[in-house]
C-alpha cells in the first residue's frame, strides 16, 4: 500500500513538474533572460528523461491499481475486515490526491498566467523605466511561484519516501512473521500435538521471548491448545470465573462432559505457561520498541546530518546558481543598456531628420502661402473692377430707366388730361339729354294730369262694404258655376280641448 500510494502521488506531481519545467523554459526564452546552447539541450534532454518517467511510473501504477482490484476481490471471501481497511484507505488516497491536483492545478495556472503577462508585456513596447521595473516585478513574482512549488513538492516527496521506507520495513517485518508461522513443529508428549507441517527454519532476527511463545503455539496446536475454540472459551470463562482456583474442575466439567480431568489439568498448565510466555513476550516486546526507538532516534539523527549535508550543498548549488543568473542579467541589462542607447541615437537622428523636414515644408507652405495671397489680391483686384463696372452699367440702366418712366408719367398726365376733358363734356352732354328728358317727361304728366281732372269727378264717397262685395268678374263666374255651398257656416274645426280644460 505504501508503495502504491508513492507511485499515485509521484504521478500526480507529474504534470505539475511537466508544466513548471514548460513555465522554466519558457522564461528562459524570454528576451531578458538568456542562456547557452548547452543549457537548453541539457535541459531538453533533462525534461524528455523525466517525461519517460512519468510515463512508466503511470504505467506502473495501473498495473498496482488492478492488482490491487483483483486482490481485494480474492481475499472478501475469507477476512472481510482486511478489504474494508483498503478500500477506505484506497478513497482517503483518492481524495487527498484530488485535492492535491486541484490545488497544483491553480498554482500552476497562476504560474502560466505570469508568463502570459510577461510576453503581453513585450509585444509592441517602447523600453522605459517604468516597464523595465514591471517586467522585474513579474518575473520575480513568477521566480517566486516555480521556487515555491518545487519546494513544496520537494518536501512532499521527501515525507512520501519516508513514508515508504517506514512502510518496508513493516512489509519485511510482517513477512519474517509469516515465515516463522510456517516453520515445522516437534510434537511434545506432555502436552497436547496438533498436526505438523515442514516449514522453514525459525528467523534468528526476532527475541527469544517471541520465538519462544511462537514456538509453543506451533508446538501445542495454536492459540486454543489444540481443543475446539468453543471448548476452549468455555474453559476460559470458568476458570476466570474461579480466578484459577482448583474448584473450577468441578463446573467446567459440567461444561465440557467430553473432557476427562487429566485433559483440563494439562489445559490448565497449557494455559498458564502460554500466560507465563505472553507476558515474557509482551516484555521483550517493549524492549524491542526501546531499542528500535533508539536505533530510530540514531538513523533520524544521521540521516538529519546527511540532509542538511545536502541542504548545505543544495544551498551551495543555489548560490551559484543565483551568481549565474545574476551574472545573466547584468549581461542583459548591459545588453538592454546599449540597445537603449542605440535607440535614443537613432531617435536623435530620426528627429533631426523630421525637424529639417519639418523646416523644408515649412518654407515650402510660406512660398505657397505667397503665391496663393498673390493670386487672391490678382482675384480680388479683377472682382473689384468688375464688381464697379457692372455697378457703372446698372446705374446707367437705371438712370435710362428713370427717363424713360419720367416720359411714360408725362405722356400719362397728358392722356389723362386729355381723357378727363372729352368725359367731361360726355358727361355734360348727358346731363343736358337727361335735363331734357326730365322736362318732356314732367310736361307729359301735366298734360296727363290735366286730361284725367277734366273727364273724372273729384267728389267720391267713401263705401266700406265694397271690400266685401264680390267683384263683377266674380259675379259673373258664379252665374256660370253656382255656389259651392250655402247657408251660414255652423261648424268651424279647431284643436281639441282636454276635457279638464273645458268650461274654463
Amino acid at each position: 500500500m505504501a508503495t502504491l500510494a508513492t507511485s499515485r502521488c509521484a504521478d500526480k506531481h507529474c504534470p505539475g513538474e511537466r508544466d513548471s519545467s514548460s513555465v522554466q523554459q519558457q522564461l528562459c526564452t524570454s528576451p531578458l533572460v538568456s542562456s547557452d546552447s548547452v543549457d537548453q539541450r541539457l535541459a531538453r534532454q533533462k525534461a524528455a528523461q523525466f517525461l519517460r518517467e512519468a510515463e512508466k511510473n503511470r504505467r506502473q501504477i495501473e498495473k498496482l491499481e488492478k492488482e490491487r482490484t483483483l486482490t481485494a476481490q480474492c481475499r472478501k471471501n475469507g477476512w472481510t475486515d482486511v478489504p474494508g481497511e483498503l478500500e477506505e484507505y484506497g478513497k482517503v488516497l483518492e481524495e487527498e490526491r484530488h485535492a492535491e491536483k486541484t490545488n497544483l492545478q491553480k498554482q500552476l495556472v497562476k504560474i502560466h498566467n505570469g508568463v502570459r503577462k510577461f510576453q503581453r508585456q513585450l509585444i509592441d513596447v517602447k523600453p522605459t523605466p517604468e516597464l523595465i521595473e514591471r517586467l522585474k516585478e513579474i518575473m520575480s513574482e513568477v521566480e517566486i511561484s516555480i521556487n515555491s512549488l518545487k519546494e513544496e513538492q520537494r518536501s512532499c516527496f521527501e515525507e512520501l519516501l519516508k513514508e515508504e521506507r517506514t512502510c518496508r520495513q513493516e512489509i519485511a517485518a510482517y513477512e519474517k512473521k509469516i515465515e516463522n508461522l510456517s516453520l515445522a513443529v516437534k510434537s511434545d508428549p506432555k502436552l497436547p500435538t496438533a498436526p505438523t507441517v515442514k516449514t522453514k527454519p525459525l528467523d534468528r532476527d526476532l527475541p527469544a521471548d517471541v520465538r519462544a511463545l511462537e514456538a509453543f503455539l506451533l508446538k501445542t496446536g495454536g492459540p486454543c491448545g489444540g481443543w475446539d475454540q468453543y471448548d476452549h472459551q468455555a474453559f476460559l470463562k470458568v476458570w476466570t470465573k474461579h480466578s484459577g482456583q482448583p474448584a473450577y474442575r468441578k463446573e467446567v466439567k459440567l461444561y465440557l462432559p467430553s473432557k476427562t480431568l487429566e485433559e483440563i489439568e494439562q489445559h490448565e498448565d497449557w494455559h498458564q505457561e502460554l500466560i507465563y510466555l505472553q507476558d515474557r513476550k509482551r516484555e521483550a516486546i517493549q524492549r524491542w520498541k526501546a531499542s528500535k526507538h533508539q536505533e530510530r532516534q540514531t538513523r533520524i539523527q544521521s540521516q538529519e546530518e546527511v540532509e542538511e549535508a545536502g541542504i548545505r550543498e543544495k544551498e551551495d548549488k543555489s548560490q551559484v546558481h543565483q551568481h549565474r543568473t545574476e551574472e545573466e542579467r547584468r549581461e542583459a541589462a548591459q545588453r538592454l543598456e546599449e540597445w537603449k542607447e542605440e535607440k535614443r541615437r537613432k531617435e536623435k537622428q530620426e528627429e533631426e531628420q523630421r525637424l529639417a523636414e519639418e523646416v523644408q515644408k515649412r518654407r515650402r507652405a510660406k512660398e505657397e502661402r505667397r503665391r496663393q495671397l498673390e493670386v487672391k489680391l490678382t482675384v480680388e483686384e479683377q472682382l473689384r473692377l468688375k464688381r464697379e463696372e457692372e455697378e457703372e452699367q446698372g446705374r446707367r440702366r437705371i438712370e435710362e430707366e428713370q427717363r424713360e418712366m419720367d416720359e411714360r408719367r408725362r405722356e400719362a398726365v397728358k392722356g389723362i388730361k386729355r381723357f378727363t376733358e372729352r368725359d367731361l363734356q360726355k358727361v355734360e352732354a348727358k346731363l343736358q339729354e337727361k335735363q331734357l328728358r326730365e322736362k318732356e317727361e314732367e310736361e307729359r304728366q301735366r298734360r296727363i294730369t290735366a286730361k284725367l281732372k277734366e273727364k273724372v269727378d273729384s267728389h267720391i264717397s267713401r263705401d266700406p262694404s265694397r271690400l266685401t262685395r264680390p267683384t263683377k268678374g266674380w259675379e259673373e263666374r258664379m252665374k256660370h258655376i253656382g255656389p259651392s255651398g250655402g247657408g251660414p257656416v255652423l261648424q268651424m274645426f279647431h284643436r281639441a280641448v282636454p276635457t279638464w280644460r273645458q268650461g274654463l
